[in-house]
């Protein structure tokens, strides 16, 4: 059975852009506008500024009751992730977050408060990796270290319930849970997990679909960003065109149910547009929530809007538990 995808023209009409999401895109190009050149300093101090509320994005508090642990790759590489249980109910299964950051900067922290509200409405332990960064670390660390944690939960090293998996993140995020659930497909022949909540993936380091948006101005990220974030990652020789690099472009079959999420004034929007429809083409099913005027994880701010997108993965996620019980 094929499953298809209908697309409004609403969402893209700038008058359906809440006016929340306007003020927000407003405030961060003008923040931008003000600051330095992100480039003109080094990937350590960038990250940093990130760590320490610097940055555009707005500083989260670490959960006093988040769980720290570590995984061990095949090569020995220690690999650590954070644990958020719920509190106001019994867990009903796991799911494995992967932060973002363009592959070279993030850190699983920083989701604590995003985590505790998922593990909250879903009844789900999280299980948030610190994946190696490039470009100290290019590709493959990353995927092996996010595919170390999966097979971690999956076969109860962790001692996280497996009754109901799912896995997802933002950005960088959202790329690397798409080739976590390839490479469990592919290499393990498993197919274990139950849902995929993918938001604002980066899923074409060959910067095609994005070009078409490349002159949006940095209201998170810029097209110079996301050319930078490939070029970091990808190790010398490589092509970006690879399946793991760009799984825009891969085969997607035998995957799970999976949630794109994406705003219209996100560069990434055409690679969730395309990743949606391939994902729906090759058999899965696929639910694709757009939200009109959003900028590049507009989730991760206090508004409205980032609020109700939360909200909606979260009862996506529930519906997806108990069509599996």
């Amino acid at each position: 059975m094929l499953h298809t995808i209908t697309l409004s023209p609403d969402p893209f009409e700038l008058t359906k852009a809440p006016s929340d999401l306007l003020d927000l895109n407003a405030r961060l190009t003008a923040e931008h506008e003000r600051r330095a050149d992100p480039w003109s300093f080094t990937v350590p101090e960038i990250r940093e500024a990130r760590r320490t509320g610097k940055s555009v994005f707005p500083l989260r508090p670490a959960d006093p009751d988040a769980s720290e642990n570590l995984v061990f790759a095949t090569d020995g590489t220690a690999i650590p992730v954070r644990i958020i249980r719920p509190h106001s109910r019994a867990p009903v299964g796991t799911f494995v977050h992967i932060h973002g950051g363009g592959f070279i900067m993030g850190e699983a922290v920083e989701n604590d408060g995003r985590l505790r509200q998922l593990a909250e409405a879903t009844g789900l332990v999280t299980v948030s990796v610190d994946y190696r960064l490039a470009p100290e670390h290019p590709f493959p660390a990353a995927f092996d270290d996010c595919l170390a944690v999966a097979r971690a939960v999956i076969d109860g090293s962790l001692g996280v319930p497996t009754g109901f998996l799912a896995i997802g993140g933002e950005s960088a995020g959202a790329h690397l849970a798409v080739v976590t659930l390839m490479r469990l497909r592919d290499e393990d022949g498993a197919r274990p997990f139950h849902a995929a909540n993918l938001v604002a993936g980066f899923y074409d380091l060959t910067l095609t679909l994005s070009a078409a948006r490349a002159n949006l101005p940095r209201m998170l990220i810029n097209w110079t960003d996301l050319a930078e974030f490939a070029r970091l990652t990808l190790p010398e020789g490589a092509s970006a065109m690879a399946p793991h690099h760009s799984p825009a472009f891969a085969d997607v079959s035998g995957l799970p149910p999976a949630r794109f999420a994406c705003g219209t004034n996100d560069l990434l929007c055409d690679e969730t547009l395309l990743l949606a429809q391939r994902w729906a083409a090759a058999g899965n099913e696929a639910t694709l929530a757009i939200t009109p005027g959003g900028c590049h994880v507009f989730e991760f701010f206090n508004t409205e809007s980032g609020h109700a997108s939360n909200a909606a993965a979260d009862a996506w996620l529930s519906d997806r538990i108990a069509a599996q019980t």
